[in-house]
């Protein structure tokens, strides 16, 4: 009589022994020499599953060792019709896939229906430990009556819901990899990474979803999330959700002019860049070119000078003193609004900060400091808030009206995410947020903000350049502004002997 096969798991593989009679299971098999069986994927569980099924195979399956659960949600607050829209199409294409959201939409809450619904052990996954204890608070509340642990930042817990950030579930991905059957990836866009997407592949998870405002990767791996946790089955934008599930909003881009000082020192060191660029034969309009740029800096003394007035350059575009003079206006006008001020490098912010005693916060910020200023911060005791990428991702601020950026990256993902710090609602429902963008004009700045809204048109028409004399709360800001004030030395790297 014939041996039942039997399936277990070996460190991120399933192993297949012996052989089941049919071929259903053979597409996905590899033999190994070493052990003289066949190896199978792990992520391959569920497909594999439902394959000898199909062909009415018995098998022993030891592969899997996820648990049952029995969790009711303590909130009764009703999901908004997007987070039940996304929910239904995410179960309907099996409990795998990835939804699209815009930051602020309730992100969260969906996971936490998706996790009572599907009631298998879950594993949470996030990107910075910051964002695994939010996670980790909002699911006491929701399941004060689970075992709910960590993994990450000191934490090495083993319960039926576990909080992990990428990195450490990477790590530990050959020993978790049966252990959870619901997999939960927050800002999944870090999953395709070639470190991170251990965590999919040495899972047999069989239910997985994916969350993210702006999944696209400039590499293109954001394709590879429909086989690491399933297509696309949800998206809904911040203009979708705007005066429902989200705060009305407006965005506004203000002009400024450079100083006749700093138009002068600004060409000089575009010159110098470009003229390298044009020899070197390196074109700055894609990754690659970047990367050249860099490569070649390193290799002699030109490029090194070349380097060295782009980012001086960049700096002058960054912090130049009509930027500072329009965000103490932007200040005053929306006082006590709770505004976030929010730039591209760490020396503006905390020149920003001395200038005009605004808390900042940086990645140089001690955990305890960061967390003390954002209690304040949310409590009203401080009004304004100035810091650069740290608040990119998730910070959950619902207080904030008004966002202030003086400079960024041409990141979609970027913008998405810091127009999201000022959407949440909160206990308002009639919610008035507006973003400024202030950009200098007639330099690579304005190249960046075009690229920041991608080619969509009608994002691009709600990009307002307008014209007067001085910013009106809650309205348009008011047109080009001249810079008057002298010019302070700034953080870059000065040309110095280069020349």
């Amino acid at each position: 009589m014939a041996r039942t096969p039997i399936l277990t798991y070996d460190r991120g593989t399933l192993i297949l022994h012996p052989p089941p009679r049919g071929k259903s299971w053979v597409d996905f098999a590899t033999w190994d020499d070493r052990i003289e069986k066949f190896r199978i994927p792990a992520q391959q569980y569920r497909h594999l599953i439902v394959a000898l099924k199909a062909e009415d195979r018995e098998i022993w399956d030891q592969a899997k060792a996820y648990q049952d659960l029995d969790l009711a949600l303590t909130s009764e607050k009703q999901p908004y019709p997007h987070q039940q829209e996304a929910l239904d199409a995410w179960k309907a294409a099996g409990r795998s896939g990835v939804v699209v959201l815009p930051t602020a939409a309730g992100k969260t809450y969906l996971a936490h229906l998706a996790i009572q619904t599907t009631q298998r052990s879950t594993l949470i996954l996030v990107p910075t430990l910051d964002l695994m204890h939010q996670w980790y608070a909002g699911l006491l509340e929701s399941f004060p009556a689970a075992e709910v642990g960590l993994l990450g930042g000191g934490s090495r817990d083993r319960t039926r819901i576990l909080v992990s950030t990428y990195d450490s579930a990477a790590i530990h991905a050959e020993t978790l990899g049966n252990q959870y059957g619901l997999l939960v990836f927050d800002e999944c866009h870090h999953l395709p990474s070639d470190f991170n997407r251990v965590i999919a592949e040495y899972s047999l998870a069989p239910f997985r979803l994916g969350l993210s405002a702006t999944p696209e990767r400039s590499d293109g791996k954001h394709e590879d999330l429909a086989q690491l946790i399933g297509a696309e089955v949800y998206r809904r934008s911040a203009e979708d959700l705007s005066g429902s599930a989200l705060a009305r909003h407006d965005i506004v881009q203000i002009k400024v002019t450079l100083s006749p000082q700093e138009r002068q020192r600004y060409d000089e060191l575009m010159a110098i860049r470009n003229a390298f660029l044009q020899s070197s034969k390196i074109f700055l309009g894609s990754i690659q070119g970047w990367q050249r740029f860099v490569q070649a800096s390193a290799r002699s003394k030109a490029g090194r000078k070349a380097m060295l007035a782009h980012r001086e350059a960049r700096s002058i575009s960054f912090g130049t003193e009509g930027k500072l003079r329009i965000l103490g206006e932007l200040l005053e006008e929306h006082y006590p609004d709770r505004t976030l001020i929010f730039t591209d490098d760490n020396a503006t912010v905390y020149r920003i900060s001395q200038e005009l005693m605004i808390p900042a916060i940086t990645h140089q910020t001690h955990v305890k400091e960061r967390h003390a200023i954002l209690q304040k911060f949310k409590s009203g005791e401080y009004k304004n808030l100035v810091a650069s990428r740290v608040l990119n991702e998730g910070v959950d601020v619902p207080e904030a009206s008004v966002a202030i950026v003086l400079s960024g990256t041409g990141s979609t993902r970027e913008h998405i995410q810091r127009l999201g710090r000022i959407l949440r609602r909160g206990s308002d429902p009639t919610k008035q947020a507006v973003l400024y963008e202030v950009v200098a004009e007639d330099t690579n700045e304005e190249g960046v903000s075009k690229r920041r809204y991608g080619d969509d048109e009608q994002k691009v028409k709600r990009l307002k350049v307008v014209d007067g004399d001085k910013p009106k709360k809650k309205k348009a800001a008011k047109g080009k502004y001249p810079n008057s004030r002298p010019r302070i030395p700034k953080a870059a790297e000065p040309l110095g002997d280069w020349d």
